[in-house]
């Protein structure tokens, strides 16, 4: 992982972003709301920009925060995102009103294992965005990457998770240490599937980008 100085002088770097950004970040922080790590979200933004995808799936909801990222940086997408939590549902759907986003996000409410016939009917995706329970990166990347388009890609959020797939028994957490041990071994199983061309990027909590070829 990046060095916690250069983390913090890459984040000195990130230029303004909309007050209500501003806002997001500092409720899921007050609230404990798991969002992207902000080096991490740039470089996907970053590269979604150059992709341009018109349409885009998210596994993983929880404020709304990422789906106005992106929807911000690619102005012409639109965004299908999954959450099963409905009281985060209720509170992304606030955001995404206020930023004037609602028509072109839609969220589905449920689990994302259990809901693929109404995400089907939104597809083909350009890009599909996993960053969800991390036990089901493997699940969730086999039942929806059948709705990618040709040369679409997949992103893939926490994959180094904290450091700990190097090394699952360097932390005393044992949830922790199992969390990342499935990591890891779904980080195998993606670099070998080969009909993606696929690229670990040590940036934020670790993003995996799988290009399909």
């Amino acid at each position: 992982m990046i060095d916690e100085s250069v983390k913090h002088y890459l984040q000195s770097l990130i230029g303004d972003r909309p007050n209500i950004f501003y806002e997001m970040e500092q409720y899921a922080k007050e609230e404990h709301v798991p969002i992207m790590e902000a080096t991490g979200i740039q470089v996907m933004l970053q590269m979604m920009k150059i992709q341009k995808p018109k349409r885009i799936l998210e596994i993983g909801t929880a404020i709304g925060y990422s789906a106005l990222r992106m929807a911000a940086a690619v102005p012409n997408s639109e965004i299908v995102t999954i959450e099963i939590d409905e009281s985060k549902v209720k509170k992304a759907q606030q955001y995404i009103q206020r930023a004037g986003s609602d028509e072109r996000i839609t969220i589905i409410h449920g689990n994302a294992l259990e809901v693929f016939e109404d995400v089907s009917k939104f597809a083909p995706f350009d890009a599909i965005f996993i960053d969800a329970a991390k036990g089901q990166y493997k699940k969730f990347f086999e039942m929806y990457s059948g709705l990618l388009a040709a040369s679409g890609c997949i992103y893939v959020d926490n994959v180094l998770f904290r450091g700990l797939v190097a090394d699952p028994t360097a932390g005393e957490n044992k949830r922790l240490a199992k969390i990342a041990e499935k990591l890891a071994n779904f980080n195998q199983w993606l670099i070998s599937q080969k009909q993606y061309d696929t690229v670990v990027f040590p940036v934020g909590d670790g993003l995996a980008v799988s290009r399909k070829i």
